[in-house]
């Protein structure tokens, strides 16, 4: 994930009516911008509330658990194929009742530790919703990947109405985040040239990371403690 920049969307179709496309192709065109502001404006409570937890963890306890954040609002053509892929009606309405990923957050912590930590403390606020909790690191997945990922429903309010939206969270070690993104890259290069012994080997360095984030958790339990 790329962090979150100012949208481009809007500003490349901004003053796009009838008179230069057909109405319908216009009326598709604001209701993604519309949606892609609303996405992008729940990203920014997630994101809001996480780094307002790291930062009193960083003058109460003189530490930061997280170590980075991105985020990012699917593209129109992502959200369109994956809708394609599961056989559902193309539309942006469609999307938002379907996909509960358009809208991701991509925690990076330091330790295994903190996962939980976060994950607790930003679930249990008021105002957010846990839709679904799937943990990666206690029930790993067959090719290695590992990380902790949460559905949460955040409210966005907007000049005339409260809107309840959708946010994949996404928490991770710097180790895990490692281990994913070349693993992406990898496969996104191999793709018809996936043998076995590659994914074996790519398997076994999941696991050699994984014990690495055990070790460095140990090591910082023990330093702590004195």
């Amino acid at each position: 994930m790329k962090k979150l920049e100012r949208s481009k969307t809007s500003y490349f179709f901004s003053g796009v009516s009838g008179e230069v496309l057909p109405a319908d192709m216009v009326s598709i065109i604001n209701s993604y911008v519309e949606t892609e502001n609303l996405y992008s404006s729940a990203i920014r409570e997630i994101t809001t509330k996480l780094e307002n937890l790291n930062d009193e963890f960083k003058y109460t306890k003189d530490r930061n658990p997280i170590h980075q954040i991105n985020s990012r609002v699917k593209t129109p053509l992502s959200i369109f194929r994956k809708l394609q892929h599961r056989g559902l009606e193309l539309s942006v309405q469609s999307a938002r009742e379907n996909l509960t990923d358009i809208a991701g957050v991509r925690v990076i912590c330091s330790y295994i530790d903190d996962i939980y930590l976060i994950a607790d403390l930003l679930t249990s606020q008021d105002d957010i919703v846990v839709i679904r909790r799937t943990d990666y690191i206690k029930d790993t997945k067959p090719n290695g990947y590992r990380s902790l990922h949460l559905i949460v429903s955040v409210p966005v309010f907007l000049s005339n109405r409260k809107e309840l939206v959708n946010v994949e969270v996404q928490i991770r070690t710097i180790a895990m985040d490692f281990w994913a993104s070349l693993e992406h890259e990898l496969t996104y290069k191999l793709t018809d040239r996936k043998t076995e012994s590659v994914l074996k080997e790519l398997k076994e360095c999941a696991d050699v990371i994984a014990e690495t984030d055990i070790r460095m958790q140990n090591l910082y339990n023990n330093i702590a403690r004195h």
